[in-house]
């Protein structure tokens, strides 16, 4: 890395990284020729692995034919044969397909269709999107103002009408047993709350990830908290939104996370795992009833100057035949209870984890400095970042975030794409066991394993 030419690129920070040279399946190799298992699957993304040759030829097909035809000019075979997939995947009555090229485009595209559908319908007061906190739905500052996430909203706080928040169902925080329905009906129960507090006439949806993603780091909602919140939606005409940009394409054990508890949204977003990193690539699915009443009145206004190009959704068809052809969302839910099980028995040997939770292959844990309390690590000592670190001079990749609210706490994300083996987890482990050795030496954490 010292001998790196300056880079005209910059992105978070001015810290470089090695230098990319290939990927096959779950490892990764740098032009130094040392190797990486990517145990996060990139951003939460690579679900079929990395190099797929299926997925490859399709789009090596598709190039020969055409790379891309603007969707008012022509329909695209590539186009179609995804959307008809698609539409097959998702609940009942989503059969209505709008392609973008990742989560924040998809999460706009949603909110902007939910608006056009209330106000085609003469419901023209609701436009208040309530979603949680903390939450992270994208970095476009219409997706920022439905995030709760301190250090990507406040810089723009005067640029955009930040929307109503209600907390995440964090029982683990909280003291609360999550196996106990009456705590998801308690927190569920506050979305009601809220939606009274603004006034119902004015709220047009809530948003939610069905399983959190990177802000709250794989959290899986209490028992009976999605079902109520389904049926508070329903009560108070309040459109129900699932982003599944991070859980869809069968991350969690099911193709999207919301089958896990029979949900039947008006919309669906996805991306990451939908394209699996072969191509930008993302979707909006939504029920026909939402859809029709816009197009009468003058159409969706909104578009993306890529929606639907072809050789993206080439790839995306190959890549969702591939997840069906090798069984990868029955192999997420088998390797995640192996992974799950495995990482609960590292808590049980280093005090500095508090919490293991998540769904199939979207895991993750939890540092915290006294489990009694569930009281964060210091912030100044960076924990979620230093750990990253340690883990990729291992050679292994994960992924973190602060867990409240961007402020404190720190958890990492363990997310191998879905080809993982019990062999390769065995791999993962003993990395994180080695880097968790370093780590806690390194802040002075090794404590006694409190009762």
């Amino acid at each position: 890395m010292a001998n790196q030419q300056k880079s005209h690129l910059f992105y978070q920070t001015r810290r470089r990284k090695p230098v990319l040279d290939q990927a096959r399946g779950i490892y990764m190799w740098d032009v130094d020729g040392k190797r990486y298992l990517d145990g996060s699957s990139g951003a939460m993304v690579c679900n079929i692995g990395h190099s797929n040759e299926n997925v490859l030829a399709a789009m090596r097909l598709q190039m020969e034919k055409s790379t891309f035809g603007y969707r008012l000019h022509f329909e695209t075979e590539a186009s179609e044969k995804l959307a008809a997939k698609t539409a097959t995947l998702t609940p009942e009555g989503l059969d209505r397909i709008f392609f973008v090229s990742g989560g924040s485009e998809a999460v706009e595209s949603a909110t902007k269709l939910a608006r056009q559908y209330a106000l085609a319908t003469g419901q023209g007061t609701r436009w208040k999107v309530i979603s949680r906190y903390p939450s992270y739905h994208g970095s476009t500052l219409g997706a920022l103002a439905i995030t709760g996430y301190q250090p990507l909203t406040d810089p723009f706080e005067p640029m955009m009408r930040s929307m109503p928040k209600v907390p995440a169902p964090r029982a683990y925080l909280d003291g609360l047993d999550p196996e106990d329905e009456a705590t998801g009906i308690h927190y569920a129960d506050m979305l009601e709350q809220k939606i009274l507090e603004e006034g119902p006439e004015t709220v047009l949806a809530f948003f939610v990830e069905p399983v959190g993603g990177a802000s709250t780091g794989a959290l899986v909602p209490p028992k009976g908290y999605m079902e109520r919140v389904q049926q508070i939606c329903r009560e108070y005409g309040v459109l129900l939104i699932l982003d599944e940009v991070m859980t869809g394409a069968g991350r969690t054990g099911k193709f999207l996370a919301g089958e896990h508890w029979n949900m039947e949204p008006d919309i669906v977003v996805m991306s990451k795992g939908f394209a699996a990193g072969y191509v930008p690539l993302g979707a909006m699915a939504a029920h026909d009833r939402l859809v029709e009443p816009v197009l009468d009145t003058g159409g969706f206004q909104h578009g993306y100057t890529y929606a639907g190009n072809p050789l993206a959704c080439a790839a995306g068809l190959a890549v969702l035949d591939e997840i069906e052809r090798q069984g990868l969302v029955a192999n997420a839910e088998t390797m995640g209870d192996v992974l799950k099980s495995r990482l609960q028995d590292l808590m049980q040997r280093y005090a500095i984890i508090g919490d293991v939770r998540g769904k199939g292959l979207l895991l993750a844990f939890e540092f915290v400095g006294d489990r009694r309390t569930m009281a964060p690590l210091p912030a100044s000592l960076n924990a979620y970042a230093r750990f990253v670190d340690i883990a990729y001079e291992n050679g292994l990749i994960v992924y973190s975030r602060r867990t409240r609210g961007g402020v404190d706490g720190d958890h990492i994300l363990v997310c191998p794409p879905m080809i993982v083996n019990e062999s390769q987890i065995g791999e993962i482990m003993d990395m994180l066991d080695r880097s968790l050795r370093q780590f806690t030496d390194e802040v002075g954490a090794a404590m006694p394993l409190s009762a």
